[in-house]
């Protein structure tokens, strides 16, 4: 949630004010003094290679449609993000995976809409028929020398390593 989008206490119903707390302007609540602190948004993906290619998805949505990216999604409340990344392939792709290790975290949220962190892991293809679903309309193994057009920092950063 922005920080332009808070207007009422979530707690109260009072009408919030903006005041310097914390080293930052906040929403706050003059009636119970209820402060809004937004949380990250965190996103989780699977790298998956076999026979020196690597498994992609092509978006159907924006941002980025039509173009080439890890299997990923957001991580639910209370969701383990490797269990997240997980679920993510299995409803893009069709496969169950076996996440084996974290690759990297990537920071920087690349669009209003998208994660502050992505925790990119490595993946194991356990079983599943290859098929593209929720939001993406084709899926692939590409060579890392012959990748399609990419979406987002976290993959490039991942296929370029």
């Amino acid at each position: 949630m922005a920080l332009t989008q808070v207007h009422y206490c979530p707690r109260c119903g009072t009408a919030v004010t903006l005041e310097n707390t914390f080293g930052k302007v906040r929403p706050v609540c003059p009636a119970c003094n209820w402060i809004y602190f937004a949380d990250p948004k965190v996103a989780a993906a699977v790298l998956i290679e076999e026979n020196s290619r690597v498994l992609l998805v092509r978006r159907v949505n924006e941002p980025y449609r039509g173009l080439w990216t890890l299997p990923a999604g957001f991580v639910d409340a209370e969701e383990d993000p490797a269990r997240a990344a997980e679920r993510e392939c299995r409803e893009e792709t069709g496969l169950i995976v076996r996440v084996t290790r974290v690759l990297q975290v990537v920071a920087g949220r690349e669009h209003p809409r998208g994660a502050d962190f992505v925790i990119v892991y490595a993946a194991q293809v356990e079983s599943g028929n290859l098929i593209a679903g929720d939001d993406a309309d084709e899926v692939g193994w590409f060579a890392r020398s012959e990748l399609p057009p990419l979406a987002f920092k976290a993959t490039q950063s991942i296929l370029s390593a």
